[in-house]
């Protein structure tokens, strides 16, 4: 019997990549990579025209005596150096003073303004968490306030404040019998507080909507095991819906802080160009300070400080909850 040979399997010739195959992976990396940049290039833009450049030239501004006597050319205003800022920060001066009274206004309007944003919209959210006949409709309802402009809706505030023909004076003095005489509620001491309400009006929608967004990501089960070790709701709301939101709440107590210290369209509207000494809101105030008496100098200088406040207050605010986080987590 004779043998037959085999031939050895014969391996695929490999054929070599050309120099325009090789060279296409690199480009399509490259464009990879450059894709993102150019996306964000548009929004970069107009952050860079709307902002950045406006917010350089206010700087540039609080450094110049720039009154009404420089408005046609600015640039040729006198140089001041730092005595703009010097007049802000004197509080024995009036300027001084009446800045460091509407900084303070601002700070017990903005603690109370967010911290009844946050209660309603978290009471609110939890509410609606539970399934009933309605929910959809007041969800719906609930957020009507923050999709209003706001133009309109303090507009119709400021109708609702008037003394004599308002809804408000309408339901308290003439329907409950509360007071002796209607209310004056947009000038005098009344006011801090109407514009309280207007803002948390306006603002605690969205609180309702983050915190509502944020029970979507809490699992049922641990309020069904909750529920079976004997806890009640408030126990389940302090040990399981809070701590799971806190992440959610540090991210909205800060966006609801600058909103609120910064707002400008709300006490403008409500009270126009002036607002009472209860409601003067360091904002308005800055723009009183600016084109009411014309001394855009110093204007600039107190929206400089504002900025300066605003950033440590974040940058602390940030440093602070992101070590509670890193505790937290060990």
């Amino acid at each position: 019997m004779t043998e037959t040979a085999v031939a050895p399997p014969t391996e695929p010739a490999v054929r070599k990549a050309t120099p325009g195959e090789a060279r296409a992976p690199r480009r399509s990396g490259r464009r990879r990579i450059a894709l993102p940049y150019l996306l964000l290039l548009p929004a970069l833009l107009l952050e860079l025209l709307v902002h950045l450049v406006p917010m350089l030239m206010g700087i540039a501004m609080s450094f110049k005596e720039l009154t009404q006597f420089y408005i046609r050319n600015w640039g040729e205003a006198p140089w001041s150096g730092l005595d703009n800022y010097t007049v802000a920060i004197d509080f024995d001066a009036p300027v001084g003073q009446a800045l460091l009274k509407s900084f303070l206004t601002t700070c017990l309007f903005t603690v109370l303004s967010v911290g009844l944003c946050w209660l309603l919209g978290t009471a609110a959210a939890i509410f609606l968490q539970e399934n009933f006949r309605g929910r959809g409709f007041l969800r719906t309802l609930f957020l009507v306030p923050y999709a209003l402009p706001v133009y309109a809706a303090v507009i119709t505030w400021a109708f609702m404040f008037q003394r004599d023909n308002g809804l408000i004076n309408h339901v308290l003095h003439d329907q409950l019998g509360i007071g002796d005489s209607p209310a004056f509620w947009l000038i005098g001491d009344n006011s801090f507080w109407a514009l309280l309400v207007v803002s948390v009006w306006k603002g605690w929608p969205f609180a309702f909507l983050t915190v509502m967004a944020g029970l979507q990501n809490i699992p049922r089960d641990m309020y069904e095991a909750a529920a079976l070790d004997g806890a009640g709701v408030w126990k389940q709301i302090r040990h399981i819906t809070l701590p799971s939101l806190r992440s959610v709440n540090q991210v909205l107590v800060l966006v609801l802080f600058l909103w609120t210290f910064n707002d400008f369209n709300t006490p403008f509207v409500l009270f126009g160009k002036a607002a009472p000494e209860a409601a003067d809101l360091i904002s308005l105030h800055i723009y009183q300070s600016s084109f009411q008496t014309w001394n855009f100098g110093t204007g600039s200088a107190m929206s400089v400080l504002l900025l300066l406040f605003l950033l440590v207050v974040t940058g602390v605010y940030l440093l602070l909850t992101s070590r509670g986080r890193k505790t937290s987590d060990v």
